[in-house]
């Protein structure tokens, strides 16, 4: 049965995260605690990529982490990011975050419903006159760019972040006691093997996005949660449901 569970991201800012009412509703304790850090580049590397951003109609955003550092690169460089710019994002909660650095108008920001770029590209190819720019993490495949080229999209993929690992204290792997494991990227799956090697390979775990799931096949974890999926587009939801069937 599943009584403790570690979240691999930061504590939600609000108390209205439907993961506190999963906590109330199935008596389950969740801890959040994020297993990698997030470090911006500097403008220095991240001219060496010889990357102009002004050159760019269009910006194309799959976390906040990127918007994030996106804007914050553009201010350090001193670039007035124009309003013409368009902005494409996976999900209708990142496009919403984008309010955090400039005015949202609906007309200049386009997302999409599941989380998964591959649904974004639709959107993207009915604006192929634009040059898209895809700000990344330094950890990243080869997908994205053979998705685009396949319809033929102006594209640059750029690295504007890197994931660092958030090593656990002594007296943390000790004190290791949950039931689950909830993940959200490769990265922090190579954290926790990192952390554990094979010792915690009993351990229940959730993934979230088809990259992280890879990561985690390869890793030999047990896996009980794949999101999102066609039922769940959230790991909240698919979280809920899972604890259902598991009570």
């Amino acid at each position: 049965m599943i009584k403790k569970i570690l979240i691999s991201q930061p504590k939600p800012a609000s108390d209205k995260s439907p993961y506190y009412d999963i906590a109330e509703e199935f008596g389950v304790e969740l801890v959040f605690r994020p297993f990698i850090k997030v470090e911006g580049l500097s403008s220095k590397e991240f001219r060496e990529q010889k990357v102009s951003i002004l050159n760019y109609s269009a910006v194309v955003f799959t976390s906040r982490h990127a918007i994030d550092n996106f804007f914050g690169l553009s201010k350090e460089m001193r670039l007035e990011i124009p309003e013409e710019m368009k902005y494409f994002c996976v999900t209708e909660q990142i496009a919403l975050y984008i309010q955090k650095y400039v005015q949202y108008r609906k007309r200049k920001v386009f997302f999409g419903t599941t989380g998964k770029i591959v649904d974004l590209i639709p959107t993207m190819a009915k604006h192929k006159a634009e040059k898209y720019l895809i700000p990344m993490s330094d950890v990243h495949d080869n997908s994205v760019k053979e998705m685009l080229d396949a319809k033929k999209l102006q594209h640059t993929e750029c690295v504007m972040y890197r994931t660092i690992s958030n090593d656990f204290t002594e007296e943390e792997k000790k004190s290791f006691d949950y039931d689950m494991c909830i993940f959200f990227s490769p990265s922090g799956i190579n954290a926790f093997k990192k952390t554990f090697g094979d010792e915690r390979n009993d351990i229940a775990v959730a993934t979230f996005g088809p990259s992280t799931a890879k990561a985690a096949h390869e890793a030999n974890l047990k896996i009980a949660i794949e999101a999102p999926s066609e039922r769940h587009h959230s790991m909240t939801g698919a979280l809920r449901e899972f604890l259902e069937k598991n009570k």
